[in-house]
């Protein structure tokens, strides 16, 4: 399964072809979901583009993508878009139009009554386990870690030339992930080399913006379906392989 990660925490200012609006989100997912995407991962913006977790705004996003593409819709909960983990609690028990599922980050303070709240409304969980920090160690842990959607394995060595070596620990550590399935990306100078990585140990990954600008020999990504048409490309040589 390819997921497109359409825009993430960027900006105009990183690149004309991150979309901002609900309009230009929706047509950017359609493209990446006709290109081979199985999956959308979305960062909803405020309108002076800054992420958050507005009820408001998620019921203007999510309907405008969902109106395009018939593929699972998620959303970041990150706490950059609401620092605070009881108002971000709080955000989530008010959303009036519901994803399919939503990223929590483990090693983040609320992850678990987070997740739990997100459970709570039938909103399935993916759990963001990023490498360098305890949040794997935690899931690991955790009760609720038999039911999350799936692990995000998320390597943020953006070393290309040490991040697969990172990523093989991460996936190390995690080892059967309860049973979940995982999603292995990079970002960055490694969003390529860990997606060859996951595609080669038959893992999910995902690609699209908000990880890279750029395609593997550098030339700037026209959009998210340039990055996915390029990533199930590599999915088909790996499987012939």
């Amino acid at each position: 399964m390819i997921q497109v990660c359409l825009n993430g925490s960027r900006g105009p200012g990183d690149a004309a072809a991150v979309p901002m609006s609900p309009g230009a989100m929706a047509a950017s997912a359609a493209a990446a979901v006709a290109a081979g995407a199985a999956d959308v991962h979305v960062h909803p913006k405020t309108p002076c583009g800054r992420d958050t977790l507005s009820p408001r705004v998620l019921a203007q996003v999510l309907p405008a993508i969902r109106s395009a593409v018939s593929v699972p819709l998620g959303v970041t909960t990150g706490a950059w878009a609401e620092p605070d983990p009881v108002r971000r609690v709080e955000r989530v028990r008010a959303w009036t139009v519901l994803p399919d599922h939503a990223s929590v980050n483990w090693h983040e303070p609320g992850a678990e009554e987070l997740a739990a709240a997100l459970l709570d409304r039938g909103v399935a969980v993916e759990a963001g386990l990023w490498s360098g920090t305890d949040g794997p160690s935690r899931f690991l842990r955790s009760p609720l870690a038999p039911h999350v959607l799936r692990v995000l394995a998320e390597v943020t060595d953006r070393d290309p030339a040490t991040a697969v070596g990172t990523a093989r620990a991460l996936l190390s550590e995690l080892g059967t992930a309860h049973g979940r399935p995982v999603l292995l990306h990079g970002e960055e100078g490694a969003a390529w080399p860990v997606l060859d990585l996951a595609l080669a140990s038959g893992l999910d990954t995902r690609i699209g913006l908000e990880d890279t600008l750029v395609l593997p020999d550098g030339t700037p990504a026209r959009s998210n379906a340039e990055l996915v048409a390029e990533a199930g490309a590599r999915a088909r040589d790996a499987a012939r392989r």
